[in-house]
């Protein structure tokens, strides 16, 4: 069954770290919401007899908490009629500072049973650095007005190696979240993506990087510390309390295809990947014209052995061998030995997975085990 992902580009400010494709243009949205309805009828007449059924729904950004209600109402009907989902888990992305009381009431009547949170950090200096809106204190907040509104699955996001940061101040974010009881945590190191305002910042202030020692450190206390308040590790940026993986994104890691919706969101049926058009005035003025803004590629055998190679051995379970065909089981096995040699990955029949030790250095690990 496949996940079905929608992309909303508002913001009501931008962050300075953010790649991802986003707009401040606010008084778009009503349009672009109709132009994403209409996208689900045009994929549907165009995927007549083939659609599959969904299993979960992600609302993604930017920042889909910018939405009204009546708009994500509008959504939520719309997929329901098209895609007739009966949903395990249906997710938005919301910005602390957006969930009012009853905007998680009426996130809860419209169906949606799991909130991702974009905490980063329980520090209000920091929080500015990265031109956040919220503060420190409106997560709590935000939660305790979704545990109300009856949401039980809320997953909080948390970022470190900021400039001059310290263990003790990751330490400080990392026990915050904890006392907040959620159900699942993501955490992510500052990344410095280029064209975005940091890595603007960055080329005037080398400082602005931490060095990659300090930022192991804090990858080791993270793992240590939420493992041991009772979460499982099973992605490398993802922990979760047993039962409360995100459903969505892991069927990004095990192969499962998916629909995406919206300016710059990608689809992948297994064997082709499709993404429409980054630029929100051509993908509404398309869409309302009754075409799809998409581009699409084939994927041949290699590029599909190197796509599992860089998303399952993300996951604690692994690389399952016996899924390859000889060529690639052969080829991969072959590569692997070094790491295995180094206690670098493990394999346990057919599962080939990272040790703790390969964590840190995954990146070359993969590109090693891609086939070229």
């Amino acid at each position: 069954m496949a996940g079905l992902y929608i992309h909303i580009p508002f913001c009501a400010s931008r962050c300075i770290y953010c790649g991802f494709y986003s707009t401040t243009a606010l008084q778009w949205r009503q349009r672009y919401v109709d132009a994403v309805c209409k996208e689900m009828e045009l994929r549907a007449k165009k995927e007549e007899g083939r659609r599959e059924s969904v299993e979960t729904v992600y609302l993604g950004g930017g920042t889909p908490s910018q939405l009204t209600i009546d708009q994500l109402r509008q959504l939520s009907i719309y997929i329901n009629n098209v895609y007739g989902a009966a949903t395990r888990e249906f997710t938005i992305e919301v910005n602390p500072d957006d969930v009012s009381t009853e905007y998680a009431v009426m996130l809860s009547q419209l169906g949606i049973n799991r909130v991702s949170m974009g905490a980063q950090t329980f520090d209000d200096e920091r929080l500015r650095f990265l031109h956040r809106r919220h503060t420190a204190a409106q997560v709590p907040l935000a939660v305790q007005r979704l545990r109300d509104a009856g949401i039980q699955n809320i997953s909080v996001d948390l970022m470190y190696g900021f400039p001059d940061e310290n263990l003790q101040d990751w330490e400080y974010d990392i026990d915050a979240a904890l006392r907040l009881h959620v159900e699942h945590l993501s955490a992510y190191c500052l990344m410095i993506e280029e064209g975005t305002p940091l890595w603007r910042l960055k080329i005037k202030n080398e400082k602005i990087k931490m060095d990659e020692e300090t930022e192991r450190l804090m990858y080791e206390r993270l793992i240590d510390k939420v493992t041991e308040a009772g979460y499982e590790h099973y992605e490398i940026s993802n922990f979760a309390k047993p039962g409360f993986r995100s459903k969505h994104n892991s069927s990004y890691w095990q192969d499962i295809p998916y629909v995406g919706l919206g300016a710059a969101a990608h689809s992948y049926d297994g064997h082709t990947r499709s993404w429409n058009i980054s630029d929100l005035q051509q993908y509404m003025e398309a869409i309302e014209r009754g075409q799809l803004p998409s581009e699409q590629e084939v994927i041949d055998e290699d590029t599909h052995y190197n796509d599992r190679i860089t998303v399952a051995l993300r996951t604690c379970e692994g690389l399952d061998l016996s899924t390859l065909s000889h060529k690639y089981r052969t080829y991969c096995e072959r590569e692997a030995q070094r790491y295995i040699a180094l206690g670098l990955l493990t394999r346990e029949g057919t599962r080939l997975t990272l040790t703790r030790q390969g964590l840190f250095v995954s990146d070359d690990i993969m590109s090693s085990l891609i086939y070229v």
